[in-house]
């Protein structure tokens, strides 16, 4: 079970970086480390040896970032704390 958490996040890191392909690898004492695909090539080791959230972690900072949804609602808020700042 413990590698569910790991492995969704390869899979979100993956949709988020259509470039490259990764995978992870699991240690005989519980580590994980992630590996990307090279065309032609074995897979390059990217990580070292990490824990679980550390892994998670990793992969969420790795590969392009998704931009963060703005609603417009946080929009007008923005806005009206722009306008407190400028009439303080």
């Amino acid at each position: 079970m413990r590698s569910t958490k790991a492995s969704a996040a390869v899979a979100r890191l993956n949709a988020r970086d259509p470039h490259n392909r990764y995978s992870l690898g699991i240690t005989a004492s519980g580590f994980f480390y992630m590996l990307r695909a090279v065309p032609g090539g074995s897979p390059e080791k990217v990580s070292g040896e990490l824990t679980l959230d550390e892994f998670v972690q990793f992969a969420n900072q790795t590969g392009p970032q998704k931009p963060a949804r703005v609603s417009k609602l946080d929009v007008a808020f923005e806005k009206q704390l722009g306008n407190r700042k400028a009439d303080g």
